[in-house]
């Protein structure tokens, strides 16, 4: 049994001066290793989650600019339909204004047509009443009082 006893202290100083410590050695290095994944790890995470937070306010700065051009857009073409509109009102009322313009300046020429024709009805039928050509004189004043007779006015005002 000593040398049994004597054996096992013998191995164990052996074991002691040659293989503990290449065993704590790489107990060591293995310790330094998983100690420096774990703080790799966690720098890894901190940037991570620094990156999530620098992506996230990029994502809310570029939400809230796509809103403004959006709000913009929708301000321009509000207001590109009412200049649209505005601009289609004004030339509706140039429009009617020019037509309007036009119908007085055509119901001024079929009246002045009328005169004329009844001018010269009234010059023939005078003539073929009394059966004689009137001098110039007699002719404007037997024009003169038909057209005095008829009323142009109320032709002009019923025609607008």
């Amino acid at each position: 049994m000593i040398w049994t006893v004597l054996a096992f202290v013998v191995t164990l100083v052996i074991l002691r001066w040659l293989a503990f410590p290449r065993i704590a050695a790489a107990l060591d290095r293995r310790q330094k290793a998983i100690e420096d994944s774990i703080d790799s790890a966690e720098r890894t995470r901190v940037e991570a989650d620094t990156l999530l937070a620098e992506y996230r306010e990029r994502l809310k700065e570029a939400r809230g600019q796509a809103e403004e051009i959006v709000t913009r857009a929708r301000r321009a073409a509000e207001e590109h339909e009412h200049e649209a509109t505005e601009a289609a009102r004004e030339r509706r009322e140039q429009l009617l204004e020019q037509t309007k313009r036009d119908i007085e300046v055509e119901t001024r020429r079929a009246i002045a047509e009328i005169r004329d024709e009844v001018t010269n009805l009234t010059i023939l039928a005078t003539e073929k009443v009394t059966r004689k050509t009137l001098s110039s004189d007699d002719q404007r004043r037997l024009v003169e009082e038909a057209i005095g007779e008829l009323d142009f006015a109320s032709l002009s005002a019923s025609e607008n």
